[in-house]
């Protein structure tokens, strides 16, 4: 459980660093808004690593074993990267900064992938639960650090060095990594890299219903991300301080979201999950418009507070709900390259649909932009009514 707990968090360290953090850098030098919303195409790999899943699945690197090896090589390449990334500069050179965010997130992904199949492969049925609550509090502890840490740093030392600090941070992962135990495999690794592609794949879409729950996954998060793309720009904007976005948004706005995903796995006990992700879905909308109201108070900081309760809590069950769908619709022989491919479709929405963001904002406003990422839900929302009839909610163990 502890292994779980710490992979958790070398998994969420990397994702802010190319999210928050860089905008927050980006903008100190007043690079262009629309630069820093198209910046978000550098989250591709996330989007993509279903393509290079079956790779990992099926090569084995000559040292620590199959998962360890990829893990460890990944690590390394990552506290590379993220030092890198510190060297660069945004004004003079934005195209090697985008280059080298690239990096970051290629090597991000790609541990995210290993440590999904180890915790997986490492976990029983019977741990899998509370192992997987404790690799996402994990997750949420490396973003907190990255983000509301990152920030409030930057703004007394460089943000080069912020960046070598969080590569710094990666070392507890790697010790992880050499201490941990290579897990067993009961189900064998394919034994071509033909198989390691295409069976994971054929056994998701012979089901019923696969291509709705992919465009249901693609849509149902859509407006949130987008408001999250331009949520750094927005609050600087408004007149808070790096300190009072690390302090508020980041830090008390962490201890909401684990609130909200407690809640939402409560929620989920007594009403299942589509009826769960049908009412998150509704109040992620709700919360989402609240930024319009933030906007017309300016910086008040206990309107800040409020409005980061409120969104953090909402976007945490609904983060929990649409995790448990995924696990639910995810078959164990091939848990690997098909939880990489929903969670890359899930990444889509955050990348591409993200990259427009700071044109829309520029033209429209912040209230009118935020209103319609609130609207953005309805689509996600219209697809879950399809989903009413069909029994994607109710999927049985014994099938998976």
């Amino acid at each position: 459980m502890l292994t779980t707990f710490l992979m958790g968090f070398s998994c969420g360290l990397p994702l802010l660093l190319t999210i928050s953090v860089l905008q927050a850098w980006m903008k100190a030098e007043n690079i262009d808004l629309s630069v820093i919303g198209m910046m978000s195409l550098v989250g591709i790999p996330y989007t993509i690593k279903f393509l290079w899943a079956p790779f990992l699945d099926r090569m084995t690197l000559p040292f620590l074993g199959r998962r360890r090896g990829w893990l460890l090589a990944a690590q390394i390449c990552l506290m590379l990267s993220i030092s890198s990334l510190g060297l660069t500069d945004p004004r003079n050179h934005p195209g090697l900064l985008a280059f080298v965010a690239f990096l970051v997130t290629f090597f991000s992904a790609s541990q995210d992938i290993v440590v999904d199949a180890y915790r997986r492969e490492a976990l029983s049925d019977a741990e899998l639960g509370l192992g997987s609550s404790l690799y996402v509090n994990g997750y949420r502890i490396g973003m907190l650090l990255a983000s509301g840490g990152g920030l409030i740093l930057s703004d007394h030392i460089p943000f080069s060095s912020v960046y070598l600090i969080m590569a710094a941070c990666m070392i507890p992962g790697v010790l992880t990594t050499l201490l941990s135990v290579e897990p067993e495999n009961p189900f064998g690794i394919p034994q071509t890299l033909t198989e390691a592609v295409l069976e994971p794949l054929r056994e998701y879409f012979s089901r019923q219903d696969a291509w709705w729950i992919l465009a249901f996954i693609l849509c149902y998060k859509i407006g949130d991300n987008m408001a999250n793309a331009m949520s750094m720009p927005f609050y600087l904007d408004v007149g808070f301080s790096r300190t009072e976005i690390g302090a508020v948004v980041k830090l008390f706005g962490f201890w909401a979201t684990v609130a909200g995903g407690l809640m939402g796995g409560i929620w989920m006990i007594r009403i299942g999950i589509g009826k769960s992700l049908w009412l998150f879905g509704v109040l992620q909308a709700i919360s989402t418009a609240g930024f319009i109201l933030l906007s017309v108070l300016g910086a008040n900081v206990v309107a800040l507070s409020a409005v980061i309760a409120f969104e953090n809590f909402t976007s945490g069950m609904s983060t929990s709900a649409f995790a448990a769908f995924m696990a639910s619709i995810t078959h164990k022989r091939f848990t690997a390259t098909q939880y990489a491919l929903l969670t890359s479709l899930m990444g889509i929405p955050r990348v591409v649909a993200s990259a427009p963001t700071g044109f829309l904002a520029k033209t429209m406003g912040w209230n009118w932009f935020f209103a319609s990422c609130a609207l953005a839900a309805i689509p996600g929302l219209l697809l879950l009514m399809r989903f009413s009839g069909w029994d994607v909610f109710s999927v049985q163990p014994e099938r998976h």
